[in-house]
Protein backbone atom coordinates (compact mmCIF):
# COMPACT_ATOMS: atom_id res chain seq x y z
CA UNK A 1 0.00 0.00 0.00
CA UNK A 2 1.37 3.43 -0.96
CA UNK A 3 2.18 6.29 1.36
CA UNK A 4 -0.76 8.71 1.37
CA UNK A 5 -0.11 11.30 4.08
CA UNK A 6 2.62 13.68 5.24
CA UNK A 7 2.23 15.37 8.63
CA UNK A 8 4.10 18.50 9.78
CA UNK A 9 4.44 19.14 13.53
CA UNK A 10 6.27 22.30 14.58
CA UNK A 11 8.50 21.71 17.60
CA UNK A 12 7.92 23.81 20.75
CA UNK A 13 6.16 26.32 18.51
CA UNK A 14 5.36 29.24 20.83
CA UNK A 15 8.77 29.12 22.50
CA UNK A 16 10.55 28.70 19.16
CA UNK A 17 8.78 31.77 17.75
CA UNK A 18 9.96 33.79 20.74
CA UNK A 19 13.52 32.54 20.24
CA UNK A 20 13.33 33.29 16.51
CA UNK A 21 12.23 36.88 17.11
CA UNK A 22 14.43 37.46 20.17
CA UNK A 23 17.90 36.01 19.52
CA UNK A 24 18.97 36.67 23.11
CA UNK A 25 16.59 33.87 24.18
CA UNK A 26 18.13 31.22 21.93
CA UNK A 27 19.82 28.19 23.47
CA UNK A 28 18.25 29.08 26.83
CA UNK A 29 15.56 27.24 28.80
CA UNK A 30 12.40 29.24 28.09
CA UNK A 31 8.85 29.01 29.39
CA UNK A 32 5.92 30.84 27.81
CA UNK A 33 3.22 31.97 30.25
CA UNK A 34 -0.36 33.20 29.72
CA UNK A 35 0.26 35.92 32.33
CA UNK A 36 3.40 36.90 34.20
CA UNK A 37 2.45 35.45 37.58
CA UNK A 38 3.98 32.88 39.91
CA UNK A 39 0.62 31.12 40.25
CA UNK A 40 0.27 30.18 36.59
CA UNK A 41 1.62 27.35 34.42
CA UNK A 42 3.73 27.13 31.28
CA UNK A 43 1.68 26.96 28.09
CA UNK A 44 4.85 26.13 26.15
CA UNK A 45 8.45 25.19 26.86
CA UNK A 46 11.48 25.50 24.63
CA UNK A 47 13.44 22.47 23.49
CA UNK A 48 16.14 23.42 26.00
CA UNK A 49 13.58 23.62 28.84
CA UNK A 50 12.12 20.24 27.95
CA UNK A 51 15.51 18.65 28.62
CA UNK A 52 14.95 19.60 32.28
CA UNK A 53 11.52 17.94 32.33
CA UNK A 54 9.54 21.16 31.87
CA UNK A 55 6.41 20.68 29.79
CA UNK A 56 3.14 22.36 28.91
CA UNK A 57 1.24 22.60 32.19
CA UNK A 58 4.31 22.73 34.45
CA UNK A 59 3.66 25.29 37.23
CA UNK A 60 6.06 28.23 37.39
CA UNK A 61 7.31 27.25 40.84
CA UNK A 62 8.08 23.72 39.68
CA UNK A 63 9.79 24.94 36.50
CA UNK A 64 12.10 27.11 38.62
CA UNK A 65 12.85 24.12 40.82
CA UNK A 66 13.67 21.95 37.80
CA UNK A 67 15.81 24.64 36.16
CA UNK A 68 16.95 27.69 38.11
CA UNK A 69 18.15 29.41 34.92
CA UNK A 70 14.79 29.26 33.13
CA UNK A 71 13.52 32.48 31.57
CA UNK A 72 9.81 33.28 31.33
CA UNK A 73 8.04 35.44 28.75
CA UNK A 74 4.38 36.33 28.30
CA UNK A 75 2.62 34.78 25.33
CA UNK A 76 1.94 36.85 22.20
CA UNK A 77 -0.91 34.97 20.48
CA UNK A 78 -1.31 37.41 17.57
CA UNK A 79 2.36 36.97 16.70
CA UNK A 80 2.06 33.17 16.81
CA UNK A 81 -0.96 33.24 14.51
CA UNK A 82 0.84 35.49 12.02
CA UNK A 83 3.87 33.15 11.97
CA UNK A 84 1.50 30.18 11.67
CA UNK A 85 -0.02 31.62 8.49
CA UNK A 86 3.45 32.25 7.06
CA UNK A 87 4.37 28.62 7.71
CA UNK A 88 1.16 27.31 6.14
CA UNK A 89 1.89 29.43 3.05
CA UNK A 90 5.45 28.09 2.97
CA UNK A 91 4.28 24.47 3.12
CA UNK A 92 1.68 25.28 0.43
CA UNK A 93 4.54 26.41 -1.82
CA UNK A 94 5.89 22.84 -1.63
CA UNK A 95 2.66 20.80 -1.69
CA UNK A 96 -1.05 21.39 -1.04
CA UNK A 97 -2.03 21.47 2.65
CA UNK A 98 -4.96 19.10 3.12
CA UNK A 99 -5.91 20.24 6.62
CA UNK A 100 -4.67 22.61 9.30
CA UNK A 101 -5.21 20.68 12.52
CA UNK A 102 -3.92 23.21 15.05
CA UNK A 103 -1.64 26.21 15.40
CA UNK A 104 1.42 23.96 15.02
CA UNK A 105 0.19 20.94 13.02
CA UNK A 106 -0.95 20.39 9.45
CA UNK A 107 -1.50 17.41 7.17
CA UNK A 108 -0.75 17.09 3.46
CA UNK A 109 -2.19 14.47 1.12
CA UNK A 110 0.52 12.87 -0.99
CA UNK A 111 -0.41 12.89 -4.66
CA UNK A 112 0.87 11.02 -7.71
CA UNK A 113 4.53 10.09 -7.64
CA UNK A 114 4.98 11.78 -4.24
CA UNK A 115 3.47 8.60 -2.78
CA UNK A 116 6.70 6.78 -3.61
CA UNK A 117 8.88 6.60 -0.51
CA UNK A 118 11.98 8.29 -1.92
CA UNK A 119 9.97 11.21 -3.30
CA UNK A 120 7.90 11.53 -0.13
CA UNK A 121 11.09 11.76 1.94
CA UNK A 122 12.48 14.33 -0.48
CA UNK A 123 9.29 16.36 -0.11
CA UNK A 124 9.49 16.18 3.68
CA UNK A 125 13.06 17.48 3.62
CA UNK A 126 12.04 20.21 1.17
CA UNK A 127 9.29 21.40 3.54
CA UNK A 128 11.64 21.47 6.52
CA UNK A 129 14.24 23.42 4.56
CA UNK A 130 11.64 25.87 3.22
CA UNK A 131 10.45 26.68 6.75
CA UNK A 132 14.09 27.18 7.78
CA UNK A 133 14.86 29.46 4.83
CA UNK A 134 11.61 31.42 4.49
CA UNK A 135 10.32 31.72 8.06
CA UNK A 136 13.15 31.14 10.51
CA UNK A 137 16.14 28.97 11.31
CA UNK A 138 14.96 28.33 14.89
CA UNK A 139 11.58 26.96 13.77
CA UNK A 140 12.27 23.24 13.65
CA UNK A 141 9.63 20.73 12.60
CA UNK A 142 9.10 17.00 12.75
CA UNK A 143 7.63 15.31 9.68
CA UNK A 144 5.77 12.01 9.65
CA UNK A 145 5.00 10.04 6.47
CA UNK A 146 2.66 7.05 6.44
CA UNK A 147 -0.20 5.25 4.65
CA UNK A 148 -2.79 7.46 6.42
CA UNK A 149 -3.05 10.71 8.37
CA UNK A 150 -3.41 8.99 11.75
CA UNK A 151 -0.17 7.05 11.29
CA UNK A 152 1.61 10.08 9.78
CA UNK A 153 0.82 12.07 12.93
CA UNK A 154 2.05 9.14 15.01
CA UNK A 155 5.28 9.09 12.99
CA UNK A 156 5.81 12.83 13.49
CA UNK A 157 5.84 12.26 17.26
CA UNK A 158 8.36 9.42 17.14
CA UNK A 159 11.45 11.57 16.59
CA UNK A 160 11.58 15.02 18.18
CA UNK A 161 12.89 17.57 17.69
CA UNK A 162 13.61 18.01 13.98
CA UNK A 163 12.74 14.46 12.94
CA UNK A 164 11.57 12.78 9.75
CA UNK A 165 10.03 9.33 10.21
CA UNK A 166 8.36 6.98 7.72
CA UNK A 167 5.93 4.24 8.76
CA UNK A 168 5.56 1.69 5.95
CA UNK A 169 2.60 -0.59 5.39
CA UNK A 170 4.64 -3.78 5.69
CA UNK A 171 5.91 -2.65 9.12
CA UNK A 172 2.42 -2.60 10.62
CA UNK A 173 1.40 -3.20 13.28
CA UNK A 174 4.72 -4.21 14.83
CA UNK A 175 6.24 -0.75 14.25
CA UNK A 176 3.78 0.66 16.79
CA UNK A 177 4.38 -1.84 19.58
CA UNK A 178 7.05 0.24 21.32
CA UNK A 179 4.66 3.15 21.85
CA UNK A 180 2.54 3.76 24.92
CA UNK A 181 -1.23 3.73 24.51
CA UNK A 182 -1.41 7.43 25.37
CA UNK A 183 1.00 8.25 22.54
CA UNK A 184 -1.67 7.41 19.97
CA UNK A 185 -4.05 10.13 18.82
CA UNK A 186 -7.52 9.73 20.29
CA UNK A 187 -6.42 7.88 23.42
CA UNK A 188 -6.58 10.22 26.39
CA UNK A 189 -6.53 9.29 30.04
CA UNK A 190 -10.21 8.33 30.17
CA UNK A 191 -9.98 6.17 27.04
CA UNK A 192 -6.82 4.49 28.32
CA UNK A 193 -8.61 3.61 31.56
CA UNK A 194 -11.49 2.19 29.52
CA UNK A 195 -9.04 0.03 27.57
CA UNK A 196 -7.41 -1.13 30.81
CA UNK A 197 -10.80 -2.32 32.06
CA UNK A 198 -11.07 -4.37 28.85
CA UNK A 199 -7.67 -5.93 29.51
CA UNK A 200 -5.81 -3.76 26.99
CA UNK A 201 -2.66 -2.23 28.48
CA UNK A 202 -0.26 -2.04 25.53
CA UNK A 203 -0.35 -1.01 21.89
CA UNK A 204 0.36 -4.63 20.95
CA UNK A 205 -2.78 -5.71 22.81
CA UNK A 206 -4.71 -2.87 21.17
CA UNK A 207 -3.65 -4.01 17.70
CA UNK A 208 -4.62 -7.59 18.55
CA UNK A 209 -8.11 -6.55 19.71
CA UNK A 210 -11.03 -7.34 17.43
CA UNK A 211 -13.01 -4.80 15.46
CA UNK A 212 -16.01 -5.46 17.74
CA UNK A 213 -13.92 -4.88 20.86
CA UNK A 214 -12.81 -1.47 19.62
CA UNK A 215 -16.34 -0.59 18.57
CA UNK A 216 -17.46 -1.43 22.11
CA UNK A 217 -14.62 0.61 23.62
CA UNK A 218 -15.53 3.70 21.60
CA UNK A 219 -19.24 3.10 21.81
CA UNK A 220 -19.77 3.29 18.07
CA UNK A 221 -18.38 3.48 14.56
CA UNK A 222 -15.24 5.37 15.61
CA UNK A 223 -13.93 2.12 17.10
CA UNK A 224 -14.19 0.43 13.70
CA UNK A 225 -12.46 3.41 12.08
CA UNK A 226 -9.65 3.15 14.62
CA UNK A 227 -9.26 -0.57 13.89
CA UNK A 228 -8.82 0.26 10.20
CA UNK A 229 -6.44 3.18 10.78
CA UNK A 230 -4.11 1.04 12.90
CA UNK A 231 -3.79 -1.26 9.88
CA UNK A 232 -2.93 1.53 7.45
CA UNK A 233 -6.28 1.98 5.71
CA UNK A 234 -6.59 5.49 4.29
CA UNK A 235 -10.07 6.52 5.39
CA UNK A 236 -11.68 9.85 4.59
CA UNK A 237 -11.83 12.09 7.70
CA UNK A 238 -15.10 11.73 9.60
CA UNK A 239 -17.39 14.73 9.07
CA UNK A 240 -17.37 17.18 11.97
CA UNK A 241 -19.59 20.04 13.05
CA UNK A 242 -18.72 22.78 15.49
CA UNK A 243 -20.48 22.03 18.78
CA UNK A 244 -19.43 24.97 20.95
CA UNK A 245 -17.71 28.35 20.99
CA UNK A 246 -16.08 29.55 24.17
CA UNK A 247 -13.24 31.31 25.92
CA UNK A 248 -11.51 30.95 29.28
CA UNK A 249 -8.96 33.10 31.06
CA UNK A 250 -6.53 32.68 33.95
CA UNK A 251 -7.07 35.77 36.10
CA UNK A 252 -4.20 38.05 37.02
CA UNK A 253 -3.96 38.54 40.83
CA UNK A 254 -5.62 41.97 40.67
CA UNK A 255 -8.67 40.50 38.87
CA UNK A 256 -9.52 37.67 41.28
CA UNK A 257 -12.21 39.54 43.22
CA UNK A 258 -15.86 38.91 42.20
CA UNK A 259 -16.47 42.31 40.57
CA UNK A 260 -13.41 42.03 38.34
CA UNK A 261 -14.04 38.36 37.55
CA UNK A 262 -17.59 38.96 36.28
CA UNK A 263 -16.33 41.84 34.13
CA UNK A 264 -13.79 39.47 32.56
CA UNK A 265 -16.57 36.93 32.01
CA UNK A 266 -18.65 39.50 30.13
CA UNK A 267 -15.59 40.24 28.00
CA UNK A 268 -15.21 36.52 27.26
CA UNK A 269 -18.91 36.19 26.47
CA UNK A 270 -18.84 39.11 24.05
CA UNK A 271 -15.83 37.62 22.24
CA UNK A 272 -17.57 34.25 21.99
CA UNK A 273 -20.79 35.83 20.70
CA UNK A 274 -18.88 37.73 18.03
CA UNK A 275 -17.23 34.50 16.86
CA UNK A 276 -20.58 32.73 16.94
CA UNK A 277 -22.08 35.27 14.53
CA UNK A 278 -18.96 35.21 12.36
CA UNK A 279 -19.35 31.43 11.93
CA UNK A 280 -23.06 31.78 11.12
CA UNK A 281 -24.35 29.88 14.16
CA UNK A 282 -26.92 30.33 16.90
CA UNK A 283 -26.45 28.93 20.42
CA UNK A 284 -29.07 27.14 22.50
CA UNK A 285 -27.02 26.92 25.68
CA UNK A 286 -24.59 28.94 27.79
CA UNK A 287 -22.17 27.42 30.29
CA UNK A 288 -20.23 29.12 33.09
CA UNK A 289 -17.03 27.54 34.46
CA UNK A 290 -15.15 28.72 37.58
CA UNK A 291 -11.83 27.42 38.95
CA UNK A 292 -10.76 28.58 42.40
CA UNK A 293 -7.34 28.94 44.00
CA UNK A 294 -5.76 25.76 45.29
CA UNK A 295 -6.70 24.52 48.74
CA UNK A 296 -5.70 21.45 50.74
CA UNK A 297 -8.36 19.55 48.80
CA UNK A 298 -7.08 20.68 45.41
CA UNK A 299 -8.48 23.23 42.96
CA UNK A 300 -12.23 23.60 43.65
CA UNK A 301 -14.27 23.88 40.46
CA UNK A 302 -17.86 24.85 39.80
CA UNK A 303 -19.97 25.10 36.69
CA UNK A 304 -23.55 25.47 35.57
CA UNK A 305 -25.45 25.77 32.32
CA UNK A 306 -28.64 27.34 30.99
CA UNK A 307 -30.57 26.37 27.87
CA UNK A 308 -32.89 28.45 25.70
CA UNK A 309 -34.24 28.80 22.16
CA UNK A 310 -31.23 29.21 19.80
CA UNK A 311 -30.13 32.77 19.02
CA UNK A 312 -26.93 34.80 18.50
CA UNK A 313 -27.84 37.97 20.39
CA UNK A 314 -25.29 39.34 22.86
CA UNK A 315 -27.99 41.42 24.57
CA UNK A 316 -29.86 38.23 25.43
CA UNK A 317 -26.75 36.28 26.46
CA UNK A 318 -25.82 38.94 29.07
CA UNK A 319 -28.70 38.31 31.53
CA UNK A 320 -28.24 34.54 31.22
CA UNK A 321 -24.62 34.91 32.33
CA UNK A 322 -25.73 37.18 35.18
CA UNK A 323 -28.22 34.56 36.37
CA UNK A 324 -25.62 31.77 36.27
CA UNK A 325 -23.16 33.98 38.14
CA UNK A 326 -25.68 34.44 40.96
CA UNK A 327 -25.91 30.65 41.37
CA UNK A 328 -22.21 30.22 42.19
CA UNK A 329 -21.18 28.90 45.63
CA UNK A 330 -21.13 31.57 48.38
CA UNK A 331 -17.41 31.77 49.22
CA UNK A 332 -15.06 28.96 48.11
CA UNK A 333 -12.12 31.39 47.92
CA UNK A 334 -10.41 33.60 45.32
CA UNK A 335 -11.03 32.78 41.67
CA UNK A 336 -8.13 31.55 39.54
CA UNK A 337 -9.72 30.92 36.14
CA UNK A 338 -13.08 31.74 34.55
CA UNK A 339 -14.68 30.53 31.35
CA UNK A 340 -17.85 30.81 29.32
CA UNK A 341 -19.09 28.50 26.55
CA UNK A 342 -21.90 28.86 24.03
CA UNK A 343 -23.24 25.37 23.30
CA UNK A 344 -25.94 23.47 21.39
CA UNK A 345 -25.00 25.22 18.17
CA UNK A 346 -27.17 25.20 15.06
CA UNK A 347 -26.66 27.00 11.79
CA UNK A 348 -28.44 30.34 11.80
CA UNK A 349 -30.59 29.35 8.83
CA UNK A 350 -31.72 26.16 10.62
CA UNK A 351 -32.56 27.72 13.99
CA UNK A 352 -36.18 27.51 15.13
CA UNK A 353 -36.92 30.69 17.01
CA UNK A 354 -39.79 32.05 19.07
CA UNK A 355 -42.56 33.89 17.22
CA UNK A 356 -41.78 37.13 19.05
CA UNK A 357 -38.03 36.61 19.05
CA UNK A 358 -36.31 39.98 19.65
CA UNK A 359 -33.20 38.73 17.87
CA UNK A 360 -34.31 40.34 14.61
CA UNK A 361 -34.57 43.73 16.32
CA UNK A 362 -31.11 43.33 17.83
CA UNK A 363 -29.43 41.91 14.71
CA UNK A 364 -28.61 45.35 13.33
CA UNK A 365 -27.07 46.43 16.65
CA UNK A 366 -24.96 43.26 16.88
CA UNK A 367 -23.85 43.76 13.27
CA UNK A 368 -22.73 47.33 13.95
CA UNK A 369 -20.94 46.19 17.12
CA UNK A 370 -19.06 43.47 15.22
CA UNK A 371 -18.08 45.68 12.28
CA UNK A 372 -16.77 48.51 14.46
CA UNK A 373 -14.75 46.17 16.67
CA UNK A 374 -13.30 44.30 13.69
CA UNK A 375 -12.21 47.55 12.11
CA UNK A 376 -11.00 49.55 15.10
CA UNK A 377 -10.21 46.92 17.72
CA UNK A 378 -12.20 44.74 20.16
CA UNK A 379 -12.52 47.35 22.91
CA UNK A 380 -13.80 50.16 20.71
CA UNK A 381 -17.46 49.43 21.45
CA UNK A 382 -18.58 47.12 24.25
CA UNK A 383 -21.36 46.54 26.76
CA UNK A 384 -20.97 48.16 30.17
CA UNK A 385 -20.68 44.92 32.10
CA UNK A 386 -17.29 44.27 30.47
CA UNK A 387 -15.84 47.69 31.31
CA UNK A 388 -13.49 46.63 34.12
CA UNK A 389 -12.44 43.54 32.17
CA UNK A 390 -11.75 45.18 28.83
CA UNK A 391 -7.97 44.97 29.27
CA UNK A 392 -8.09 41.31 30.29
CA UNK A 393 -8.63 38.10 28.35
CA UNK A 394 -6.47 38.84 25.30
CA UNK A 395 -6.52 36.45 22.38
CA UNK A 396 -5.50 32.90 23.30
CA UNK A 397 -4.76 29.84 21.19
CA UNK A 398 -6.44 26.56 22.06
CA UNK A 399 -5.02 23.18 21.02
CA UNK A 400 -7.46 22.74 18.14
CA UNK A 401 -8.42 26.34 17.37
CA UNK A 402 -6.37 28.80 15.34
CA UNK A 403 -7.82 32.26 16.03
CA UNK A 404 -8.95 34.35 13.08
CA UNK A 405 -7.15 37.68 13.41
CA UNK A 406 -10.01 39.52 11.70
CA UNK A 407 -12.36 38.50 14.52
CA UNK A 408 -10.16 37.92 17.56
CA UNK A 409 -7.05 40.09 17.29
CA UNK A 410 -6.47 42.39 20.26
CA UNK A 411 -6.42 45.99 19.11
Amino acid sequence: MALHSLYVDLNSFFASVEQQLRPELRDRPLGVLPVMADTTCCIAASIDAKRFGIRTGTPVWQARKLCRDIVFVQARPSTYVEIHHRIVATVESCTPVGAVLSIDEMACDLLGSDREEAKAIRLGKQIKQAIYDQVGEVLHSSVGIAPNRFLAKTASNMQKPDGLVVIRQHELPQRLYGLKLGALTGIGRAMEQRFNRLGIHTVEQLCAASRDTLRHAWGGIEGERYYAKLRGENLAPAPTQRSSVGHSHVLAPELRDPDSAIAVLYRLLHKAAMRLRHYGYCAGGLGLHLHYMKTAAGHPRWGDQARFAPHADTLRFNPVLAELWQRRPPDPGPLLKVGVTLTDLVEHSQATRDLFDPDDHHAALNGVLDRINQRYGPNTLYFGGAHHGRGAAPMRIAFSHVPELQVEKDG
